[in-house]
């Protein structure tokens, strides 16, 4: 069981898939939900602090780098995009905004992209952090749902 664990909480550190694949994965391994949700949700906030203080730094300073410049600005522009988009829509409801950008469980939408959005803001890392680990409670809550079957059941009933 250690070794599901494990792959559950290593599957929530990866950015794009976080804990968005990590529970439906551990699920299909046997995983009880609940046991997979929590692994998940701590796998997927362990990298926030260092994505905060760290990774706008490193994506400034490889930027004009040449073989990794093309990512690095990639990903520079693609949070800058979700920040200005954030900052956009929510004006002085920017926490509000981050929760549920990091909640709704979409593609890009996940703890990497809005930590590094926040960072990008300026905005407080204390803030950013408990708004993005709400997100995050969030987005395990709807994809444990989804993982048993239970949005799948309401959208037939709804349907």
């Amino acid at each position: 069981m250690f070794r599901k664990y494990l792959i559950t909480f290593i599957i929530s550190m990866v950015p794009i898939v976080e804990l968005r694949g990590a529970i439906p994965v551990a699920a299909k391994m046997g995983v009880p939900l609940l046991h997979a949700y929590i692994i998940a949700v701590i796998g997927n906030m362990v990298p926030v602090p260092f994505i905060y203080f760290f990774a706008r730094k490193i994506l400034e300073w490889g930027a004009d780098k040449k073989y990794i410049g093309k990512f690095f600005t990639f990903c520079l522009e693609k949070g800058k995009k979700g920040g200005e988009k954030l900052k956009e829509k929510a004006g002085k409801g920017l926490f509000a905004a981050l929760f549920i950008f990091v909640g709704i469980p979409l593609p890009g939408t996940g703890a990497w992209t809005g930590t590094l959005a926040a960072s990008l803001l300026d905005m407080g890392f204390k803030e950013s952090v408990v708004a993005v680990m709400l997100g995050v409670l969030l987005a395990g809550i709807i994809m444990g749902l989804a993982s048993a079957g239970v949005l799948g059941a309401a959208g037939l009933i709804a349907g």
